[in-house]
């Protein structure tokens, strides 16, 4: 018989073997679990809780099947007891804290979060998990120094880096976010998202090849993903590169039909190089897809204004002013149309004392000069030039204006223009070509609708092709011609023509170029009073390129040297070049528009007298006053701003005077 000593061993012996057993079985479903094989390791799970095994680590990890699942309120009092069999658990705490943020509990995920960090300071996954939270929160502060440290105790952690990455782009620390998504990219070359999210902000930047580089890169890693076509839309419109643009910004709406962001962006691309018809289809589509949306109201009314469609355009605007009280570009476009006391209402919202509250600058450009369009039309024009010299004042904080650039081309490519051959091949090769130069808001719009009255004549718009072929030409001088480069590029953009206009008004810089190199063609150099025409100049909003237009006194600088190298070509190609003054124009439109037609060698018609009645998409600034018969109402407005010209009238008298 056995004493019992003896016994108390037998039965300890056996305990360990069924200890050592239970461990066993706990570390295989524990591997099954880690191994995704769920299923097998919940019933292990299961099993041992069934038999009363009191291991925390069973009742977590049971927790994480169960939230996994999507059952909450079960996963929570599995991980609970988890902890309360060891209030030491760091782990089961950051389990608890995922599961109450998935339940809306924030204070409580954090404070589990906090809990797990505190047992465990080097506790990656926690670190990361707050750091998330406490992003979704606001606290960007505190988020980034939690990302931070994941990413310091765990170096090659991707997701760390991608989030931190985001983080820092939305506070607009781009640099550092920049570094962020570089690193996320090196430990991962196939993460598309860190691929898209670097170039756009790279495109932020203003390092625009470098943003088509990596979203490229995104689209060749997911062919089918739409946000990166939108990103290159973007990114090749600000190149100018419009045609891959366009092709983008289609690609991104056939990849998701109900994309209303990239629909929206698209049909202002759409209205912006003067395709109405698409451009108001894709925004009607929005519309149908979110009635609730300004942004497509506001937009479907600056394409019913660029088809003059004035009436139709203003209750479109006036929606998107009832959704969005403050929408401050709404002001702007219906301060560019005809008021009447309809309007009473909007101008008083536009004029009231605490309307500019929490704008941002653009959005206060915007408010500024409508007001100042509003004053204007009612003639109190002291007030107008307060408001226009504030919204300028504005426009320069965020763009400053570089005039020399421009003046420095100028000269450049006047010594290039008398270095260029003659370009002696037969011009009937090559179908007439009228190019439209001159300063902005100097009657080129109006010429333009004029000559379009002819049923022969394409208009191109403004379309900087001339440039692009230059640029080809140099980079390639031998085997083609300037015209044949030109000749491609309108073909790539209009299927039929036997006369085009070209208004890109800067080609007056390559006005000698264009003369000598250009069969067959004609120059129209656009010309006004140039107080006149440095007023309108400032006057108008240019949301795009023009950012010398700010400033009076750059205005006055670009006016002069436009003029003085206008007067270096007329002395060598005065046949080519034909001179169109706009106060005579409007003054006596009969004599100058024959005259002008004559030059050209076209038959009359009297249509040409009746440009107002042109059908053809106007999406220029100057598209209310062109919908007008022609009238001179607008010689000699400088005059009521004679204070505010100042600057540049003494810039013009001491010049004249030179």
């Amino acid at each position: 018989m056995k004493g019992f000593g003896e016994e108390e061993k037998v039965k300890k012996k056996k305990l360990k073997k069924t200890t050592s057993e239970n461990q066993n079985l706990i570390n295989l479903a524990i591997n099954l679990h880690s191994q995704g094989k769920i299923e097998e390791a919940s019933n292990y799970y299961k099993n041992f809780i069934k038999q009363g095994l009191n291991d925390p680590k069973v009742f977590s990890n049971y927790g994480t099947i169960l939230h996994s699942e999507g059952k909450l309120l079960e996963a929570e009092l599995y991980t609970r007891k988890a902890i309360k069999l060891d209030s030491n658990f760091a782990d089961a705490y950051c389990n608890l804290g995922n599961i109450l943020k998935n339940q809306g509990k924030i204070k409580e995920a954090e404070l589990s979060y906090r809990k797990a960090i505190k047992l465990k300071p080097d506790f990656i996954n926690a670190h990361f998990n707050l750091g998330n939270l406490l992003k979704n929160q606001g606290k960007l502060k505190e988020a980034e120094s939690s990302y931070r440290i994941a990413t310091e105790l765990k170096p090659n952690f991707i997701s760390a880096h991608f989030n931190l990455g985001n983080l820092l782009k939305n506070q607009g620390k781009l640099k550092e976010a920049e570094l962020s998504y570089r690193k996320a990219i090196k430990l991962n070359p196939g993460l598309a998202e860190a691929h898209l999210n670097l170039g756009n902000i790279l495109q932020n930047m203003g390092r625009l090849k470098e943003a088509e580089s990596f979203t490229r890169r995104t689209i060749e890693l997911n062919p089918n993903f739409a946000e990166a076509y939108l990103n290159l839309g973007n990114i090749l419109h600000n190149l100018e590169n419009f045609k891959e643009a366009e092709n983008s910004y289609r690609k991104a709406t056939q990849l998701k039909p109900n994309f209303k962001e990239a629909l929206i962006v698209f049909s202002i691309f759409l209205r912006n190089i003067g395709k109405l018809k698409d451009a108001e289809l894709y925004t009607r589509k929005v519309i149908q897809l979110n009635p609730e949306l300004a942004e497509a109201y506001s937009n479907l009314g600056a394409i019913l204004i660029s088809k003059g469609q004035f009436e139709d355009a203003k209750i479109s605007l006036l929606k998107a002013i009832d959704l969005k009280p403050n929408f401050s570009r709404v002001f702007y476009l219906l301060s560019l149309l005809n008021s009447s006391n309809k309007d009473q209402e909007w101008q008083d919202r536009l004029f009231s004392e605490n309307f500019l509250k929490n704008f941002s600058i653009r959005d206060q450009i915007f408010i500024y000069f409508a007001r100042s369009n509003i004053l204007h039309k009612n003639k109190n024009f002291t007030e107008s030039a307060k408001n226009l010299k504030k919204a300028n004042d504005l426009k320069l904080t965020l763009n400053p204006t570089k005039p020399n650039e421009l003046i420095k081309k100028s000269s450049d490519l006047l010594i290039a223009s008398k270095k260029a051959r003659i370009n002696q091949k037969l011009t009937l090769k090559y179908p007439q070509s009228i190019f439209i130069v001159g300063m902005p808001r100097s009657g080129s719009t109006l010429v333009e609708s004029i000559l379009s009255m002819n049923s022969n004549v394409q208009d191109l718009e403004e379309i900087n092709i001339l440039e692009e072929s230059f640029e080809e030409l140099r980079q390639n001088p031998e085997g083609i011609t300037l015209a044949e480069l030109y000749w491609q590029k309108v073909k790539d953009n209009k299927k039929e023509f036997k006369i085009t206009t070209n208004k890109w008004l800067y080609n007056y810089q390559y006005a000698g170029i264009i003369a000598s190199q250009m069969p067959n063609c004609k120059i129209i150099h656009c010309f006004r009073n140039p107080l006149d025409n440095i007023l309108s100049i400032y006057r108008t909003h240019f949301t795009t390129r023009n950012k010398y237009c700010s400033s009076l006194i750059d205005c006055a600088k670009i006016y002069l040297d436009q003029e003085n190298i206008m007067k270096e070509f007329k002395k060598n190609f005065r046949s080519k070049i034909y001179d169109l003054n706009y106060d005579l124009l409007v003054s006596n439109p009969k004599e100058e528009i024959e005259s002008l037609i004559s030059y050209l060698s076209w038959s009359w018609d009297e249509m040409y007298l009746k440009p107002h009645l042109n059908k053809r998409t106007v999406t220029t600034q100057s598209v209310v006053q062109v919908r007008s018969p022609i009238n001179s109402k607008s010689i000699g407005v400088w005059k009521n701003y004679k204070d505010l010209l100042q600057p540049a009238i003494d810039l013009i008298t001491k010049d004249k005077k030179s």
